[in-house]
């Protein structure tokens, strides 16, 4: 398939996928985007701004994948004690909207449980994060993730998430926390998961995962 992989970060959900799909990602950090190009040196990366590049190019693609910045809608903007609070980013419900209604091929866009009740149904909910699809998403149990255990933790964040931070440190969307750019991944195994639903093909290893097309 034709992938476009929008918000790529350093593609946790995309670890898994395999090489024969010709995948495009585009990320707004360059730091970030050429992170990603080391991890995935087959796919295609566009450093810019991947709401624009949707409304440019979705025609061009079989299945799109888009996680907009989760940080205005997180629980953490209500309830923090810095003074942070600004408007939800609506770019992530004009995008499902757009999907929706103007894309031929499957979608799934990520986000957040966020603060509030969504404005749009999500498809599904897994662990902490919401799904809106145009296709079924069945049950999945992702590996458990330990707050205490991972909030800072560098060898415990890259053995969860399957990547390996590099000696000089990326700060990502502003923060000072050096271990975002993890800590805003979709873990592998989701990302592979919510893929194999979209193609029909779910495998079997996993003890824990079913999905609708097991009936």
């Amino acid at each position: 398939m034709k992938i476009l992989n929008l918000y790529s970060g350093i593609g946790g959900n995309r670890k898994l996928w395999d090489d024969e799909h010709e995948i495009t990602s585009v990320e707004l950090n360059e730091d970030v985007a050429k992170l990603y190009q080391l991890n995935f040196p087959n796919d295609k990366v566009v450093v810019g701004d991947a709401h624009q590049y949707l409304l440019d190019h979705f025609k061009e693609f079989d299945f799109v994948w888009s996680s907009p910045p989760c940080q205005s809608h997180t629980k953490l903007m209500k309830f923090t004690r810095h003074d942070v609070v600004k408007f939800p980013a609506m770019e992530l419900y004009q995008e499902i909207i757009f999907l929706q209604n103007f894309f031929k091929g499957k979608f799934v866009v990520e986000n957040v449980d966020p603060y509030y009740t969504p404005l749009i149904h999500p498809t599904k909910k897994i662990d902490r994060h919401l799904f809106w699809s145009n296709f079924n998403l069945g049950i999945f149990l992702p590996p458990k993730f330990d707050g205490d255990k991972l909030k800072s933790h560098k060898g415990e964040l890259e053995k969860y998430y399957g990547f390996k931070l590099p000696e000089k440190n990326i700060y990502f969307e502003g923060s000072h926390d050096q271990y975002k750019i993890l800590k805003n991944c979709v873990h592998p195994q989701v990302g592979e998961y919510i893929l194999n639903c979209a193609m029909g093909i779910i495998k079997k290893e996993n003890p824990n995962q079913t999905s609708i097309f097991d009936k």
